[in-house]
C-alpha cells in the first residue's frame, strides 16, 4: 500500500475528502503526513484530531526555500511517503522537491485549466464570465498550475452564479475527483 502526504495552507477540505476516501476503502492508501506552512491552519488542527502526523513551519524562519524543502524532503522520507497531493498549497514547489519527487506531486485546481491559473481562480472566472470552469488535478512542476493535467472536469457557469455558489460547487466536484485520481495516479507509480 502507497504512503501519501497532504500538503495544505487553508482549511483542508479535500484533505478531510481524501482521509475519507481512505477511511470508506475507495482508496487504498496510507495518509501518513499533512505538511503545512501555516502551523495555525485549520487543516493542521483537523489533522491533529485525526491523528495523523503533521509537519509545519513558517518559511520567513528560512533564509531560502531550499532549506525549509529539505526539512520536508526529510520527514516524507522518514514517513516513506510515495505520493504528494498539493491540496490548497498555497506556495510553488522548488527544485529540492521537484527533484526528489519527480513525477510524483499532483496539485488540484479550481479551474479548466490552462484558463485561471494561480490564486483565486474562482474569483478570476466571476470577473471574466465564461460559459464554464471547472477543476484540474495536473503533475506539479516548476511553473505555476503548468504540469501536465491528468484529468479536468468542466462545470457550467451559472448566470446568477456567486462566489459562494461556485465555490460549493466547485468543491463538491474537487471533492469527488481527487481521490479517485490519486487512486489512478497510485496504480501507475
Amino acid at each position: 500500500m502507497n504512503n501519501i502526504a497532504i500538503f495544505a495552507s487553508g482549511t483542508g477540505s479535500n484533505f478531510v475528502a481524501i482521509n475519507q476516501s481512505i477511511i470508506n476503502k475507495e482508496l487504498n492508501a496510507n495518509l501518513v503526513l499533512l505538511v503545512s506552512d501555516k502551523p495555525e491552519c485549520k487543516a493542521i488542527k483537523t489533522a491533529n484530531e485525526l491523528q495523523i502526523k503533521t509537519f509545519s513551519f513558517e518559511p520567513k524562519n528560512y533564509k531560502k526555500k531550499k532549506q525549509f524543502e529539505q526539512e520536508i524532503v526529510q520527514k516524507l522520507q522518514e514517513e516513506n511517503v510515495d505520493l504528494i497531493v498539493l491540496a490548497g498549497y498555497m506556495r510553488l514547489i522548488g527544485e529540492t522537491l521537484l527533484s526528489e519527487y519527480k513525477n510524483r506531486i499532483i496539485n488540484i485546481h479550481p479551474s479548466y485549466l490552462p484558463h485561471f491559473k494561480g490564486k483565486d481562480a474562482i474569483g478570476q472566472a466571476l470577473i471574466h464570465r465564461p460559459e464554464y470552469t471547472g477543476v484540474t488535478v495536473h503533475y506539479v512542476d516548476e511553473g505555476m498550475d503548468t504540469g501536465s493535467i491528468i484529468e479536468q472536469v468542466k462545470i457550467d457557469l451559472l448566470e446568477n452564479e456567486t462566489r459562494e455558489t461556485l465555490e460549493q460547487r466547485v468543491h463538491k466536484l474537487e471533492h469527488m475527483l481527487y481521490p479517485k485520481v490519486i487512486k489512478k495516479v497510485l496504480e501507475e507509480l
